[in-house]
């Protein structure tokens, strides 16, 4: 493969990992990158007359360079909104890592770079065989942590950056995603997530009601950075 990208994990779910997806590909694009979006395993998807669809992945679509084929974005889609090795297995479906090589190879021919969100939290399996790990690993990407600033995220984002490297990952960086405008200490909170995790501060994006994901791309130019040198890395 010669186009590499990043892998966007989180430290749970609904903290904001598709916002920040997709800011990143509004900034990356607006650097000059031919940028796709990626969504392997998506839960909870809407039956549609084009088949299951979710909104997450049709996010990334409509920002990503050429317009892919939506089986290519999100090769798997399941139907329920649960953990996707539960709702894989209730499908009849195998998520296979072989499928996922394929469509990024394929989404790779026509982008410089490739931001692959993952699902979940990191340790949220795959399937009753994979981890993400092991996807990241056979991607080989770096990771960048979403951290979605609440109470409780600086535990949940030592214990995430712990365990990336624990699997034998990279993690280059990662961004703080303000979800909750009731948060008390913000500031306090970001201060020592940036003294006590082991990676960049690569942006912090702020709580908006109404956010669009190319105005925010503003806040992301260290991301910005850091992902155009991983690239360029490639092998």
């Amino acid at each position: 493969m010669t186009t590499r990208g990043v892998y966007v994990t989180g430290t749970d779910t609904g903290i904001g990992k598709t916002f920040v997806s997709a800011s990143l590909l509004s900034a990356l694009s607006s650097a000059g990158m031919r940028v796709v979006g990626m969504k392997p395993v998506a839960s909870g998807c809407e039956l549609t007359s084009d088949g299951l669809r979710n909104g997450d992945a049709m996010t990334l679509l409509a920002l990503s360079h050429g317009k892919p084929d939506y089986a290519l974005v999100n090769p798997f889609a399941l139907r329920v909104p649960i953990a996707p090795h539960i709702a894989a297995r209730e499908a009849g479906l195998e998520i296979l890592l072989e499928s996922i090589n394929a469509a990024f190879a394929a989404l790779s021919t026509n982008a410089d770079c490739i931001i692959v969100e993952g699902v979940g939290g990191w340790c949220a399996p795959l399937s009753d065989m994979l981890m993400q790990r092991d996807l990241v690993r056979s991607l080989r990407l770096p990771v960048i942590l979403v951290v979605g600033l609440r109470l409780g995220c600086i535990n949940h984002a030592l214990l995430s950056a712990r365990a990336i490297a624990a699997d034998g990952c990279e993690l280059i960086g990662w961004i703080g995603s303000c979800i909750d405008p009731q948060m008390l200490r913000t500031d306090e909170n970001i201060a020592t997530l940036r003294e006590r995790l082991p990676a960049p501060c690569l942006g912090i994006l702020p709580f908006a009601a109404n956010a669009d994901a190319r105005r925010m791309g503003a806040h992301l130019d260290a991301a910005v950075t850091a992902i155009s040198a991983a690239c360029r890395q490639a092998p």
